[in-house]
């Protein structure tokens, strides 16, 4: 249970499934991340900015007070009530508390009513840099002075004359609307988050399961083809992608294990029918001879019987083991060319007597000078020997066989023609496979074995060549051609 249950999530779907929330997953945190980043920084600054404007304001205005370090007038600045309301004022407007210091950083004035009685003094730290540097900025509780870290910015007072700094003036804020903004964008970017995977759950669920669906009827349908059921066929869903392509080429698989499995079964049902025959011959007629049925003046007859179904039977089996050869020979590897007509000419000298047997004439139209193709001499030569070898047997006593080439479009096309039955167009796609025997070539040809002809179209097949045959008013012509020199 617990295997099946790993191997459903670690198929394509979940795995594609996961890949696609996970990549969806780290964009989103990467671009709020980037995004709160930068937004933070900016508002932060801007806050800065608003604040060191205001307590500019209030450092040129407390220059006068502050001084030549004239603390005594500390009570004239306490008691100024237009500077205490401007400060006050400034505060309010700003939702900012204000402290003005001297260069020591020991408050004289604060707007922070929390602050009122106390003796303050800022971080000796922050007085000095912001004498130094003019101003500065940072969160911090101000030595415990708060509870919670806040911002503070700091300014110098500086008398326009001089040039110096005769004091410091504080500017602390909470951090509440810095966090109310940053809570506000975490809402929306948790909400846009949730809805965008969402979204993308759902599409990639769909996509990953259109992409997934076929490839697992194609699993399915392989194990029905590896236990030979080849009559399945993949629905292509209408698909023009690589996933239709793929269903296609599935269907044309399964078309061609299937008409191999047809072609399989015949070849055995017709070698056995091919092997039983001469077989079943040989057996029982060796079996009469030697229990006596038949009888001593009949034997030599008999054993004549026997000695030609045994080279039937060789011949069958030497022309299986030729068929076997062909199938792995590569006739135009070497690219070599030889004089068609001459292998032409050689072909009827060698069936001189099979032809004159017949009594057959021929009409022979081979030029005399060579027609140069590409291809193995030898297995041309045994082609054009079948053909004429067909041609003479299936030939009408007494008439004419044809054997010419011609030369068109770069190429040589060669004609084995002959006169007798016609073949029905039903057979003549049937020529060429093995073992194949119309009835007719069955009571005239107690020799053949079904194999010439497909020796025939294997050989060419090889080449990169076709045969075509015609068979109208009894003239039967086969045709192949050759690519020339």
């Amino acid at each position: 249970m617990k295997k099946r249950f790993q191997a459903h999530f670690q198929g394509l779907y979940w795995r594609q499934l996961i890949i696609t929330v996970g990549m969806v997953l780290l964009t989103l945190s990467l671009l709020g991340a980037s995004f709160f980043a930068l937004s933070y920084n900016y508002a932060r600054e801007q806050k800065v900015q608003e604040i060191q404007s205001r307590a500019r304001v209030l450092g040129q205005l407390s220059v006068s007070y502050l001084e030549n370090g004239r603390f005594l007038e500390l009570e004239e600045l306490q008691s100024d009530p237009d500077f205490r309301q401007l400060a006050s004022f400034a505060a309010t407007v700003s939702d900012v508390q204000f402290m003005i210091c001297d260069t020591n950083g020991h408050v004289l004035l604060t707007t922070d009513r929390g602050l009122d009685g106390q003796v303050v003094t800022m971080p000796a730290d922050m007085t000095e840099e912001i004498l130094r540097e003019g101003e500065a900025s940072r969160r911090d509780d101000l030595g415990g002075l708060y509870e919670q870290k806040r911002f503070v910015v700091g300014v110098s007072a500086v008398n326009a004359v001089t040039g110096g700094a005769v004091g410091v003036v504080y500017a602390v804020s909470t951090s509440a609307s810095l966090d109310s903004m940053w809570q506000g964008f975490i809402g929306l970017f948790f909400m846009t988050a949730l809805v965008v995977l969402m979204v993308s759950f759902m599409a990639s669920s769909v996509f990953t399961m259109r992409q997934v669906q076929p490839i697992r009827e194609m699993a399915q349908a392989t194990r029905r083809y590896a236990e030979g059921d080849f009559d399945i066929r993949m629905y292509d869903y209408g698909r023009d992608d690589e996933i239709g392509e793929l269903a296609a080429s599935f269907n044309d698989m399964a078309e061609a294990l299937q008409e191999s499995e047809r072609q399989r079964r015949e070849f055995i049902a017709n070698i056995s029918h091919e092997l039983k025959t001469p077989m079943t011959t040989i057996a029982g007629y060796t079996d009469g001879i030697l229990d006596g049925t038949i009888p001593p003046e009949k034997e030599r007859q008999y054993l004549q019987i026997i000695s030609d179904e045994s080279r039937r039977l060789s011949r069958l089996v030497r022309r299986m083991l030729d068929v076997s050869q062909l199938q792995a020979i590569d006739p135009l590897k070497n690219n070599n060319y030889f004089d068609l007509c001459e292998s032409m000419r050689r072909v009827l000298i060698s069936m001189e007597k099979k032809i004159t047997d017949r009594d057959l004439d021929v009409e022979a139209d081979i030029p005399e000078e060579p027609i140069r193709v590409l291809g193995d001499n030898d297995l041309i030569t045994q082609v054009i020997y079948n053909l004429l070898e067909n041609a003479t047997k299936f030939a009408r006593s007494g008439s004419a066989l044809y054997l010419g080439v011609s030369t068109i479009d770069g190429k040589a096309r060669v004609t084995v023609r002959n006169h007798g039955d016609t073949i029905s167009p039903e057979e003549l796609p049937l020529l060429f496979e093995r073992f194949h025997k119309s009835d007719k070539s069955r009571s005239e040809d107690k020799d053949g074995v079904g194999l010439g002809l497909y020796i025939v179209k294997t050989i060419l097949e090889q080449h990169k060549e076709k045969i075509d045959v015609t068979s109208e008013n009894g003239v039967t012509a086969f045709s192949f051609s050759l690519r020339m020199k």
